[in-house]
């Protein structure tokens, strides 16, 4: 599909269930099969980025069963993959890409990893470096700090391991390292050098790690050590919990449009950073009530009247992704919204900060950015119409931006591109959104 046309929504409410979260489904099929023993994987995301790992996995000689609409059966390969010589695609799946590299580099094998264009723009060199400080034997294969890559077998002789990797470009290069040195059965230490970004994503991968039996001890997310003799175990079967930051379109629908809309399949119990997208939504004058499986949102009352949305100032580190969904968000907000601590996405599937300048300002926001930070004052009469939003394969630009329906009848450009983490959003978008 072209383009997609909403027309203006008048109002939100309805139940979503959430599909499996793409983080949490990344990370358990590869330690699934990097474990010794059989996983049954319920609830996994269906969607182009877990299709790039799947197909990577199996290439590389993991037996792997599609067992029901959503579940798949994984036997491991205890910590050694049977296919030494590979070339691997992983199009622009980033929680692919990032922890395969790691664990490909610690294998006795010959591989070539490659991607789609912009795949080749999102930077791989600080993993890299961190990972030549153990003697991998890595290769550009193009330009110095990208992929595509291609990895030759190597030997580590260290008794104990001890590397240094970068913080501040992506959490993904702290989690590759932290879920392959485990099968080298050696003591790691890591130290992280600069802030900690998108820290919560860490929590993710250490709290999956623990599902299969490996316990990372960490000093103030500057400093993980990993126990010598640790090895990866199926804890048998195991359920993907909802995707956190596709609950963020949602809620924020049900902010803006009155609601209440309630997503299940995530919660107060969640591992997931992007939770708390539900407390700046709160802060913004939401109202929000949760349980372990659930979360809903609505507008408060004032005088039984509907209370609008508020601006806020916010520190996003935590909500990375979620926070795109606050920018939008903030077109329907009283005052100007301030995101700050989001250089990261300029490194994203498209540079993010630019191509949300971009799309704002054409809805008639006044925009301000800078290195890290996005500053947004909505059009004071309000949005332009028809407009046509750009989303640069990028399917969080799809998401985002149909929430501009509750202000203006708007048109998705290549609307197909949510089917890299939510296949069916804009037909589960419809279903609480009565559209005019």
């Amino acid at each position: 599909m072209k383009w997609l046309d909403l027309p203006v929504a008048k109002e939100a409410q309805g139940i979503i269930q959430l599909p499996g979260s793409k983080s949490i489904s990344n990370r358990i099929l590869l330690l699934a099969a990097l474990a010794k023993g059989t996983t049954q994987v319920v609830d996994l995301l269906a969607s182009d980025d877990t299709n790039f790992m799947l197909k990577a996995l199996t290439s590389l000689g993991v037996s792997i069963e599609h067992t029901g609409e959503s579940s798949y059966q994984i036997i491991g390969a205890e910590g050694q993959f049977h296919v030494r010589d590979a070339r691997l695609f992983l199009g622009n799946a980033g929680t692919a890409f990032r922890p395969l590299v790691a664990v490909l580099a610690l294998m006795q094998g010959h591989y070539q990893m490659s991607g789609v264009a912009r795949m080749h723009e999102r930077p791989i060199g600080d993993l890299v470096d961190a990972l030549r400080q153990l003697g991998a034997d890595i290769t550009y294969l193009e330009n110095q700090g990208y992929p595509p890559l291609e990895i030759k077998p190597v030997k580590i002789n260290h008794e104990n391991i001890h590397l240094t990797v970068r913080g501040d470009v992506s959490s993904q290069f702290l989690t590759g390292l932290l879920m392959a040195l485990p099968i080298t059965g050696k003591k790691a230490v890591i130290e992280v050098s600069g802030t900690l970004i998108s820290q919560p994503y860490i929590a993710l991968t250490l709290a999956q790690m623990q599902r299969f039996g490996v316990v990372v001890e960490h000093e103030s997310w500057q400093k993980f050590t990993l126990p010598a003799q640790q090895y990866y175990c199926s804890p048998g079967d195991i359920v993907v919990e909802g995707d956190a930051s596709s609950a963020s379109y949602f809620l924020a629908a049900g902010a803006i449009g009155g609601g209440p809309v309630r997503v299940q399949g995530v919660g107060s119990e969640s591992a997931q950073g992007d939770v708390r997208f539900a407390d700046a939504l709160e802060k913004m004058g939401a109202h929000i009530s949760m349980s372990e499986n659930w979360i809903e949102s609505g507008c408060r009352l004032s005088n039984q009247s509907p209370q609008s949305l508020r601006a806020i100032d916010l520190d996003c580190n935590h909500i990375p992704d979620a926070a795109m969904t606050l920018a939008v968000a903030a077109l329907f907000a009283e005052g100007i919204t301030t995101l700050r601590n989001i250089a990261s996405w300029r490194l994203k599937e498209t540079d993010r900060l630019a191509a949300m300048t971009k799309e704002l300002r054409k809805l008639g926001a006044q925009i301000e950015v800078g290195e890290d930070y996005l500053r947004i004052a909505p059009p004071e009469n309000g949005l332009t119409p028809n407009i046509a939003i750009d989303t640069y394969d990028d399917h969080r630009m799809a998401m985002c931006f149909s929430l501009v329906a509750f202000g203006a009848p708007v048109r998705i450009n290549d609307p197909d591109c949510v089917s890299k983490t939510f296949p069916d959003y804009f037909d589960q978008f419809k279903r609480i959104v009565q559209l005019g």
